[in-house]
């Protein structure tokens, strides 16, 4: 361009950002509208998710119209959005032709006030369009770009949260039997500035002991025991196996030690031997159905129609309460920890179900840890220790009939449940 008129190669150049100025506004437009975008998916999808995951609440309390509308009206606005991010991509490439027809225009004004022959026009003109060609495909790549990186933006903002439990240098495998856990003046908060969930726990639990924790919503039950698997590291105090901190382990090593039944109890859409070898892929069919057995599970999933290759539903929902939680005791027990948490593990069984599965318990805690956290007092009468937790602290503790001797917090929680419930056969009285 230069070699055929300086000053026309000048005109050219100068129309040049002016091109680009399409690819800046429009490009911020697309990533906006992506980001936008890619939250009303989001909402959709948890929207999908607890209609159909809730589908019985939603049948039960005839919400399906509200249902229906809160979905339409956020796949409407998706669909705003997405018509923003098509507009905005369609408007770059005619915006770029026309500053390039602006560019030819000025060339030919010039052209005819400078008197250039008709050949030098036309190689100015063709190498005009070579140098712009390249231009308008890279503001396609851009704008897809703009758009990819609204949706890496949510995935990066994940990647990046920063997991502050974590191996500490140095850490060891975790190796051998555990004699003993303790809690050295433990203290735990969910955040600064918010208060103490625990607040100074000391107690000790020996190998083959049930250590049962009881306590009114908001008493650090469940914080207590995720502190053992260490889903948290306490703020204050530690926590220590055969005398050495849970910190000196790796995380690993630590976690295969432990067992934990949820109150929740988490299934996922697979076999049935499957999900009970979930923490243990290599496990065998006979090991499997020996687990089973132990959880008292193996009848009614012989009852199904592939026994254990029967798949069953998300989260379990063909599945009943009872059966769903006998499944994750299975799930525990056949990985043979040391340890085993119990987060209320019969609550879903029935009287008869809730013996069996206590029986088969108690066979299973020989030689290993037990904490068991329960609202139904019932279950935790044989604990070696009950321990009762009052706004992060330990009130009381002891065993069940000296407990209901002293005539405290326990024994008031006891005389609770059992004249507000119809007396269980499986109550002993005190």
């Amino acid at each position: 361009l230069f070699f055929i008129d300086l000053r026309l190669a000048a005109i050219s150049l100068a129309v040049f950002p002016i091109c680009l100025l399409p690819i800046a506004i429009f490009g911020k437009r697309v990533r906006r509208h992506s980001k936008a975008g890619q939250e009303r998916i989001a909402d959709l999808a948890s929207i999908q998710q607890e209609a159909i995951g809730g589908a019985a609440i939603v049948k039960a309390f005839g919400t399906e119209d509200r249902e229906q509308a809160r979905f339409e009206k956020h796949s409407f606005d998706f669909f705003r959005r997405q018509i923003k991010i098509t507009a905005s991509k369609a408007a770059v490439n005619p915006l770029m032709e026309f500053f390039s027809v602006l560019a030819a225009c000025a060339v030919l004004l010039y052209s005819r006030h400078a008197g250039l022959e008709l050949s030098d026009i036309i190689l100015f003109l063709g190498s005009m369009v070579l140098m712009y060609d390249p231009v308008k495909k890279l503001s396609r790549v851009h704008l897809v770009v703009q758009q990819s990186s609204a949706a890496a933006e949510r995935i990066f903002a994940i990647l990046d949260v920063v997991d502050n439990v974590a191996d500490f240098p140095g850490a060891a495998p975790l190796a051998g039997p555990i004699s003993e856990i303790r809690y050295e003046g433990v203290s735990f908060t969910y955040g600064a500035g918010k208060p103490q969930v625990l607040d100074g726990i000391d107690f000790a639990a020996r190998s083959g002991e049930l250590v049962a924790l009881v306590g009114g919503s908001g008493s650090g039950k469940t914080t207590l025991v995720n502190l053992l698997p260490r889903f948290f590291d306490p703020v204050a105090g530690h926590v220590r196996l055969d005398g050495r901190d849970l910190r000196e382990f790796t995380l690993e090593s630590l976690r295969r030690h432990i067992g934990l039944v949820t109150q929740e109890t988490i299934l996922f859409n697979d076999t049935v031997f499957h999900n009970i070898a979930y923490g243990e892929p290599g496990a065998t069919r006979e090991q499997v159905v020996a687990a089973a057995k132990k959880a008292h599970a193996h009848d009614f999933i012989q009852a199904m129609p592939q026994g254990y290759d029967t798949v069953i539903a998300e989260r379990g929902l063909l599945l009943s309460g009872g059966q769903r939680q006998r499944l994750a005791i299975a799930r525990a027990l056949l990985r043979n920890p040391p340890i085993l948490i119990l987060d209320e593990a019969t609550s879903a069984l029935d009287t008869e179900s809730e013996r069996a599965v206590q029986l088969a318990l108690n066979e299973a805690m020989q030689g290993r840890t037990v904490f068991a956290i329960a609202h139904r007092l019932s279950t935790i009468q044989r604990a070696d220790q009950i321990l009762v937790l009052d706004r992060g602290r330990i009130a009381e503790r002891g065993r069940h009939a000296d407990l209901l001797a002293r005539g405290g917090i326990y024994e008031r929680l006891y005389r609770m449940q059992f004249e507000n419930q119809a007396p269980d056969a499986g109550l002993a009285t005190p």
